[in-house]
């Protein structure tokens, strides 16, 4: 019996090590990122640190957010939030569908969407800048993991 519970032990563990369990993942969305918002002409326009966690059901708890950038269009008390759809496999190739919004504090009520892609410790894809006078745009982003 011992030796079938020791058998029984092994073949678990090395189930979960093929899984990765127990191994961090580089290609994990979760951690810190930072972020570069450039416009039609290839300019900065906004960037920011963000810290990232998944929750289980695809949407993700954001903290540490802070614009790097001087901006207007954005003052205390704004409050970012977002989704992240998994694909690709569990080897470390991390990719999906990335969502990621951010509401200014008031009076302003600009909303800033960025929507891309995840593939491994890059984020890419497009943004777009909505809301009070002088503050509307669009362009390309860019995330890299921290």
């Amino acid at each position: 019996m011992k030796q079938f519970t020791a058998a029984v032990v092994l073949v678990v563990c090395l189930v979960l090590a093929g899984c990765g369990v127990g191994r961090g993942n580089p290609a994990n969305i979760n951690g810190g990122w930072n972020a570069t918002l450039t416009d039609t002409n290839n300019a900065t326009l906004f960037s920011f640190g963000v810290s990232l966690v998944v929750n289980g059901d695809g949407t993700f708890s954001v903290s540490n957010f802070n614009f790097t950038s001087n901006s207007p269009c954005f003052v205390s008390g704004s409050t970012a939030n977002g989704s992240f759809t998994l694909s690709g496999n569990f080897n470390g190739n991390v990719t999906g569908k990335f969502n990621f919004v951010v509401q200014s504090g008031s009076p302003l009520g600009n909303t800033l969407t960025l929507s891309g892609t995840v593939n491994g410790n890059t984020i890419a894809g497009t943004w777009t800048l909505t809301g009070s006078t002088g503050c509307a745009g669009s362009g390309l982003f860019t995330m890299t993991k921290m």
